[in-house]
């Protein structure tokens, strides 16, 4: 039996040594595995309750000699965004069988079953862990030692497709290829979905770019860059635009992000940083309600054109704060893109928005106790900020 879960005290900015994204990963795994074995599969056709029964025992099996393989295989948002789809049981259906291949693929290809187990073989395979795309004929693989088409009697390095997943730093690719079900789900009330999509650029300039927004991170908020290194495994391309910036993120895919390129480092390196901490709230919300009246009724909004619930606005503030952080430490620091009067308006912006959001979630906001620690350190570093 778990202990109960602890307010975070600093789940917005990492202090020193910080073990909170760490725990709250842990935990939201938990609660994951638990879900896949009391998913509800009834609505699922025939051959893919048969593989979710096969995916369940192999578990089973792989947890008494290397839980490791299965907790890693969780982690990875290729898989944890379809068992968090799926936790509505009229969603089973359309992903139960990619589901179950995904899983026993990635079990396999890390060496991790100690018998060869069939199932039906899924239009494409995102093999995260081995950043490989695999396009796979109908039919049936058995995986075991190795995964190999049974009717066409090829190994499935033979369907591999090469590009997709393009390593960029750490844990993180460049994901050309993406499963999640709700990517064309989209709140943003300018944007339409997140197709990949690379916006005429070249994979290497999308490497690049996410690359130096990435060391701009690490430069000045290494706790941060190194928890991203923790929870982070995909970039998901989704245009380019020069005037403006527009990313996104889902609590079913964590450790997804999706950005459009931008020429601005520092845009870019913002994003990051934003959609990151979605991640990291997202991961909390997995195990706590946070606010008691998270969703009604709505309120203004400091960052979007449209009224929200104070959900989005907590959301907001605590992705904002963190970039304000990044802004304060180059300006202390002598970076010469501080030296920009546009570098200073930006932070300026930032600290004004976060303070009017803060207010709002001082004034109306009703936590749960494991909320209220999140809350207090919201206002603690809106504080911080005081008289720039």
């Amino acid at each position: 039996m778990l202990e109960p879960l602890a307010p975070p005290e600093d789940l917005t900015i990492p202090r020193d040594g910080s073990k909170t994204t760490k725990v709250l990963l842990s935990r939201a795994l938990r609660r994951l595995l638990t879900d896949l074995g009391r998913m509800d599969v009834r609505l699922a056709p025939t051959a893919a309750r048969a593989s979710h029964a096969t995916l369940l025992n192999v578990i089973r099996e792989v947890m008494a000699e290397d839980p490791g393989a299965v907790w890693s295989a969780l982690r990875r948002p290729t898989i944890g965004a379809l068992v968090r789809y799926a936790r509505f049981a009229g969603r089973v259906g359309p992903v139960l069988g990619e589901l179950a291949a995904t899983f026993l693929i990635d079990l396999a290809l890390a060496g991790a079953l100690r018998r060869s187990v069939r199932v039906a073989a899924p239009t494409r395979v995102i093999g995260l862990a081995e950043r490989r795309v695999f396009v796979v004929p109908a039919g049936t693989l058995e995986c075991g030692a190795e995964v190999v088409h049974v009717e066409r009697g090829l190994a499935l390095e033979e369907f591999a497709v090469p590009g997709l997943l393009v390593p960029v730093s750490g844990t993180i690719v460049l994901a050309c290829a993406d499963n999640n079900p709700l990517a064309d789900v989209e709140a943003h009330p300018d944007k339409r979905g997140n197709a990949v999509d690379l916006g005429g650029r070249t994979v290497e300039a999308w490497v690049d770019g996410l690359r130096e927004a990435l060391a701009i991170v690490e430069a000045y908020m290494p706790g941060l860059r190194e928890e991203m290194d923790t929870v982070l495994h995909q970039v998901v391309p989704v245009g380019f635009d020069a005037e403006r910036h527009l990313s996104a993120s889902y609590q079913e895919a964590i450790g997804t992000v999706y950005l459009s390129m931008h020429p601005n480092p520092m845009t870019m390196a913002e994003a990051l940083i934003h959609e990151f901490s979605h991640n990291k709230l997202n991961l909390l919300f997995e195990l706590d309600a946070v606010l008691e009246n998270a969703f009604s009724p709505l309120y203004p909004s400091p960052v979007r054109p449209d009224p929200r619930p104070l959900h989005g606005v907590l959301l907001a503030v605590h992705a904002f704060l963190p970039v304000a952080r990044l802004y304060a430490r180059m300006i202390a620091g002598g970076d010469p893109r501080a030296r920009d009067p546009g570098f200073l308006r930006r932070y300026e912006k930032i600290v004004e928005g976060n303070r009017e959001g803060a207010a709002v979630l001082r004034a109306h906001a009703r936590a749960t106790r494991v909320g209220a620690g999140l809350l207090a350190e919201i206002d603690e570093l809106d504080r911080s900020f005081a008289g720039t």
